[in-house]
């Protein structure tokens, strides 16, 4: 599916500024204790190769960090897509019984049958008022594609 084909994309907002910026306060880190290892006497004999491998111990660690600037929900008639840290998974709307944002979570989850659920790292408590915005537009398109979900939730 192209980006055209999709109803929604949700990403988060707080998080990529944290993830990026402590991916880059972590390598370059990594860099000047690398940079500076051979300087001074204590002791302890280092090499060249030290001092690359504390580098990319670094950039591996920052890789590590900017993970958590991938999350996305995608919703469209194909169904809702959730990407988190590792994963990306399409859901078909048979698939989803709704998408619910717990009392103290930290971010939304999509309900699947038999009490299972994703985490949806995209709406995050962090982003307060976006978070809500994403959540109403998801409950929309919920509506919209799984309107027999909406008259069980509601009592009336």
């Amino acid at each position: 599916m192209t980006g055209a084909d999709w109803d929604l994309e949700v990403k988060p907002h707080l998080a990529p500024i944290f993830a990026y910026s402590a991916a880059a306060i972590v390598l370059v880190a990594h860099i000047a204790v690398g940079a500076l290892l051979k300087v001074g006497s204590t002791g302890v004999i280092f090499r060249t190769y030290d001092q690359v491998a504390i580098a990319t111990v670094g950039a591996v660690i920052a890789g590590f960090l900017c993970l958590f600037a991938r999350p996305r929900l995608r919703i469209g008639a194909a169904g809702v897509a959730v990407r988190n840290l590792f994963g990306y998974r399409l859901f078909a709307w048979d698939d989803v019984c709704g998408v619910s944002f717990p009392p103290g979570a930290r971010w939304a989850r999509l309900d699947l049958p038999d009490d299972e659920y994703v985490p949806v790292m995209a709406i995050q408590t962090v982003d307060k008022l976006r978070a809500v915005h994403a959540m109403d537009r998801v409950r929309e398109l919920e509506q919209r594609y799984r309107p027999d979900l909406a008259s069980r939730r509601d009592p009336h």
